[in-house]
């Protein structure tokens, strides 16, 4: 079968484009500070290893928000603060504390310069399942649309995902290229929804599923000739 030239690309954000759990822990330890400023009653006895803890057993119980990382940390601070007497505008002020730095992100190295050759050939969208924000962080010049666990209500591998994507794109899905870090969410999940699916190795990691990834990559700055070369590949078969 032949297959059209790649026309677009689906990028993750998390672990793709930066680092995420520097971001996290640092989001994790500013909150705490915030919140022994302004909830010391509710942080009596309280560590950041707790209050984790309070987050997954959340996730346990609110499944349906499972995919929503944003309403689980508003959950896990309600939790926290309200049997103290605290109300939504303490939760989100928190909540904004902890999403502010979050998005702080240091980049890759290679991954300013490689979006700015990407979004310069190819239409390009983001699709995680965290909760980043392009424009917080500055890169949202880059991309046509961006795609979220949250704004899908479904998180990767979920076709779902993908299926939005190409929707958005009005591309067939052998027309996008999905890159992504995890070998199950990213490149099983693009290959089932019949995407070109790459794989960003950054840690010459082995290869854990039986049929491999269609490109598997080091670095973001790899990509762009490769797809030039399957293009070429493919527009000399048709």
């Amino acid at each position: 079968m032949i297959r059209p030239a790649i026309g677009a690309i689906s990028l993750d954000l998390d672990d793709t484009l930066w680092p995420v759990w520097p971001a996290i822990e640092r989001a994790e330890r500013e909150l705490f500070a915030f919140l022994e400023v302004h909830a010391a009653d509710a942080m009596r006895g309280m560590t950041i290893e707790r209050m984790r803890e309070l987050r997954d057993r959340l996730w346990l119980e609110y499944p349906q928000h499972a995919h929503d990382f944003s309403t689980l940390r508003r959950l896990s601070l309600r939790a926290l603060l309200a049997p103290h007497g605290h109300g939504e505008d303490l939760v989100e002020a928190a909540f904004e504390v902890f999403y502010a730095a979050r998005n702080r992100v240091t980049l890759y190295p290679d991954a300013g310069p490689a979006l700015a050759r990407l979004a310069a050939d190819f239409p390009l969208v983001s699709l995680t399942n965290g909760n980043a924000d392009l424009s917080r962080i500055g890169l949202a010049r880059h991309f046509r649309a961006e795609f979220s666990a949250r704004s899908i209500g479904a998180a990767k591998p979920d076709p779902r995902c993908f299926e939005a994507v190409a929707s958005a794109l009005a591309l067939p899905a052998a027309a996008i290229a999905h890159v992504g870090d995890d070998p199950l969410l990213d490149v099983e999940g693009a290959r089932r929804a019949g995407m070109y699916a790459v794989w960003l190795n950054r840690r010459g990691e082995k290869w854990p599923h039986a049929e491999p990834p269609d490109l598997e990559i080091a670095t973001l700055a790899e990509l762009a000739p490769a797809l030039e070369a399957v293009n070429a590949t493919r527009r000399d078969a048709a």
